[in-house]
């Protein structure tokens, strides 16, 4: 974190006082190679370290071993895994804040722009669902 990072509690401003020990958060920041620089923290809702909340939108766990399901909610575009331009700054972070807003619990470590203009944000560290789809006004269409 630096002194420009922003920090948010919900959808309100806040310091990062908010951030407390156990607190479910959603970082977003640059990485350069093993560091990784917050430019906002965002204090996501709920008191139990966003568990109850990830559990609500049906998110699976990581557990080695385990295949994950094919299955799909919402919306999903006629895309192909690896099309589309992989997207940083205000346009990544929107989606991804939007995304994890939806589908808690897991890392995104990419967003990608398909061809349409849409978002596709890549989820890892959970079972299901991998691929979260951002409308371009940043609402969720579907998840697989």
């Amino acid at each position: 974190m630096s002194k420009s990072t922003i920090y948010d509690k919900g959808v309100h401003r806040s310091s990062a006082k908010a951030v407390k020990k156990g607190a479910s958060v959603l970082v977003l920041g640059t990485v350069d190679s093993a560091t990784i620089t917050a430019t906002r923290v965002v204090v996501q809702p709920g008191g139990d370290g966003g568990a109850a909340a990830a559990k609500a939108a049906g998110v699976i766990p990581f557990q080695q071993g385990t295949p994950s399901p094919v299955k799909s909610v919402g919306q999903i575009p006629d895309y192909t895994e690896g099309e589309g331009t992989i997207v940083s700054g205000t346009a990544a972070d929107k989606a991804t804040k939007a995304a994890q807003a939806v589908v808690p619990g897991g890392i995104n470590d990419r967003v990608v722009k398909l061809s349409d203009g849409e978002y596709e944000v890549h989820n890892i560290s959970v079972n299901w669902p991998h691929h979260i789809f951002v409308s371009k006004d940043f609402k969720v269409l579907g998840y697989e």
